[in-house]
């Protein structure tokens, strides 16, 4: 008796019986009160970086561009004139498109607000008379009917363009047009076919893409209802294959097992075939030796010849699996049927990845709103420069000779030529020297908060799938709105210990961000150590990632039920799962494998209805029933192949986190119980026949 004892000591002692225990405990305190405190104050620093972001950012700078001036073009008192003209291209060309990004695609030259982008190529520069320049390409400063500047005075001062040729816009800015191609009489400086084809192979490669952003857009409008009904049959099939795996379940899986097993075997027997044709030709690999066009190895006989020893290794293994645990397939089987069964009786559950769902978006747009805030943070700079540094008077300007565009006064400086342009956004000051700080915050609680909320939908759904375990006598013994009761038991009592779990994970998830990032920098190194030494971290810290979701999944069912602290619950989960080691691999790659089958039934199943709708591939003979006439059929299909992903990926993991719950408590059950009429098994009888173990009755007084 006291070997047995020993031999359990590495994992803990089974758990005792308790007469009082009959499901989630219901008196209970809250635990990790300090991180759930972290967790709160961490929070209210997210939300101060969110306000701060808000009153200094300008998201503006990203939707609208701006003018010379500095106002934004499409807004505002330029309402009617949403692009912004460059009045020499090339010199936006020019730049380096890392400084032109962090400008705000800014580019030294004058900029204007425009209705539209110019549709024809005109070379004003060769006016003699302002009249027959045009006032709306030009600054809204000068009015060509009452200006004494002469049309060479205007060109140096910037105040119209010289030329302008046919543009898109993208981006709301006036960009070359594609294909253009330039009179053979250009009287501008510098521009040629050449420029104008390299500018066009620089910038404008992806200026078509508002039109087929456009296009999309159309389909989409035309589609959208049919996408619904897709979306709505990925939900049915879902939900119809959840119910019906309680009666299924058993003869699905063995169809998968035999299938695999017969792929096996045909692989096999293709591969000693190959190998015999081969042999029989004399391909041997001495004939061909070493050569880098690997096709050439298939048409040798060694390589068949070690495939088919491979896959014959493999079936071994797979059949002697089959024998050998075939008992514990049976119980992996008959808690899938469970399971289904408690989803059946806990539809509520079934809704709750809506809630998750609506708290990730929520977690995302609140992220994504709070970077976008940060990232325009900072206001604009403008510096005096010059259009001519080679007229008189205009060679000492220099960038720190800052201005305000709209109170800028040309007549106090001695160059003519000089103008108020466009510097650089602010980056000066306690916040706007944190940005880069505020980032990261933002970037760390954006994973916290994501890993909080999929480990509060855990912990609820493992509260609620607890609470059909124990129920004795089901389903009357399941309490009411057992899906709610385990939400706020979750929030009220283990936000710290759910938040405790998520910042574990979230540590590691920005460790391996950060291993990402000096990937990318590193990229270009030739030292072959750091590329060995970081791809052993970046697969030590993903396998780190693995564990930790796993170990944090069954810590969070243990908290449920016995409402423990986190670091308790994760050994008390970690210890029971290694003294059933056999039985949490045998039943986690079976629920693996019918699940990934569901998802395939789902997904592919609606992918391909859809392929043969929206391809006209199905004649329907009635005209309201038809597939509209699209620009791109595959748009909604991928749309509804991404969607039903998701349907099926928020009804599986419901259905998976009731199997491993399910799991943990039969586990429990077996130590605590042992079928007597004072300690009766909580389990299933069909898990009561597997394992040979039956209730005994009560014994009837005299």
């Amino acid at each position: 008796m006291g070997k047995k004892e020993n031999s359990s000591e590495p994992y803990g002692e089974p758990s005792k019986y308790d007469p009082a225990f009959n499901g989630p405990i219901r008196n209970r305190s809250c635990t990790d009160i300090i991180c759930c405190v972290l967790f709160l104050v961490f929070i209210a620093g997210y939300m101060i970086v969110g306000i701060l972001a808000w009153l200094y950012g300008d998201p503006r700078q990203v939707i609208y561009p701006r003018n010379s001036t500095g106002s934004y073009c499409g807004f505002g008192p330029n309402q009617d004139k949403p692009f912004v003209l460059y009045f020499d291209i090339m010199k936006c060309i020019t730049t380096t498109p890392m400084a032109a990004a962090l400008n705000g695609l800014q580019c030294p030259t004058t900029q204007i607000c425009v209705a539209q982008c110019p549709t024809a190529y005109k070379e004003w520069i060769t006016c003699t008379s302002r009249t027959c320049l045009d006032q709306n390409f030009c600054v809204p400063s000068i009015n060509l009917n009452t200006t004494t500047l002469t049309p060479s005075e205007i060109f140096q001062k910037e105040y119209c363009p010289m030329y302008t040729i046919p543009s898109t816009p993208f981006l709301n800015r006036c960009f070359l047009s594609v294909n253009f191609t330039l009179p053979k009489d250009v009287n501008i400086p510098g521009l040629s076919n050449k420029t104008v084809q390299n500018a066009t192979g620089d910038i404008l490669n992806g200026f078509n893409f508002q039109d087929i952003g456009v296009r999309i857009f159309q389909d989409f409008a035309k589609s959208w209802y049919w996408i619904l009904i897709g979306l709505v049959i990925a939900m049915i099939v879902s939900l119809i294959f959840l119910l019906l795996l309680r009666f299924i379940a058993g003869i699905l899986i063995w169809i998968l097992i035999i299938g695999v097993i017969g792929v096996t075997g045909y692989g096999i027997w293709h591969c000693y075939w190959e190998y015999d044709n081969y042999n029989k030709k004399g391909a041997t690999i001495n004939n061909i030796g070493f050569t880098t066009n690997f096709s050439a190895y298939v048409q040798v006989k060694e390589t068949w010849l070690a495939i088919f020893i491979i896959l014959i290794i493999v079936e071994v293994i797979i059949l002697l699996v089959l024998i050998f645990l075939r008992t514990r397939i049976l119980i992996a089987i008959a808690l899938i049927k469970e399971a289904s069964r408690a989803v059946g009786y806990i539809m509520s559950s079934l809704l709750y990845p809506l809630v998750t769902f609506v708290l990730l978006l929520v977690c995302v747009a609140y992220w994504g709103i709070t970077a976008l805030y940060l990232a325009t943070s900072g206001e604009p700079l403008y510096t005096v420069m010059t259009t001519n540094s080679s007229a008189p008077n205009c060679n000492n300007f220099s960038s720190t000779q800052f201005c305000s565009p709209l109170n800028f006064n040309a007549s106090n400086y001695s160059c003519q030529y000089v103008q108020c342009a466009f510097y650089k956004y602010n980056n000066e000051g306690l916040y706007q020297r944190n940005i880069f700080n505020l980032q990261l915050y933002n970037v760390v609680g954006f994973l916290w908060c994501m890993n909080f909320v999929i480990a509060l939908g855990q912990c609820t759904l493992a509260g609620a799938f607890a609470s059909y375990y124990w129920a004795f006598d089901k389903p009357r013994d399941i309490p009411s709105f057992p899906v709610t009761a385990a939400f706020m038991r979750s929030l009220r009592y283990h936000t710290g210990s759910l938040a405790f779990g998520a910042l574990i994970l979230t540590i590691v998830q920005v460790i391996r961000i950060l291993l990402e990032y000096l990937d990318h920098k590193l990229k270009d190194a030739q030292n072959p150590c750091t590329k060995f030494l970081l791809c052993c971290l970046k697969c030590c810290f993903w396998c780190l990632e693995k564990f930790i979701k796993f170990l944090n999944r069954n810590a969070y069912i243990m908290i449920a039920i016995y409402g423990k602290n986190f670091c308790v619950s994760a050994m008390n989960a970690f210890k029971l799962l290694m003294r059933n080691i056999v039985r949490v691999v045998v039943l986690d790659k079976v629920t693996d494998l019918l699940l990934f089958f569901g998802k395939l039934l789902v997904v592919g199943g609606v992918g391909v209805l859809a392929f043969f709708f929206f391809s006209g591939r199905i004649s329907i003979p009635d005209p309201q029933f038809q597939s509209p006439v699209l620009n791109y059929y595959w748009i909604p299909i991928l749309t509804l192949v991404v969607g039903s992903y998701m349907i099926a990926q928020g009804f599986f993991s419901v259905y998976n986190m009731c199997v491993d719950t399910l799991f943990l408590c039969f586990l429990e059950d077996l130590e605590r119980n042992d079928g007597s009429a004072e300690k009766p098994y909580f389990m299933s009888k069909s898990l009561m026949k597997i394992l040979n173990k039956k209730n005994k009755k009560p014994k009837e007084e005299k």
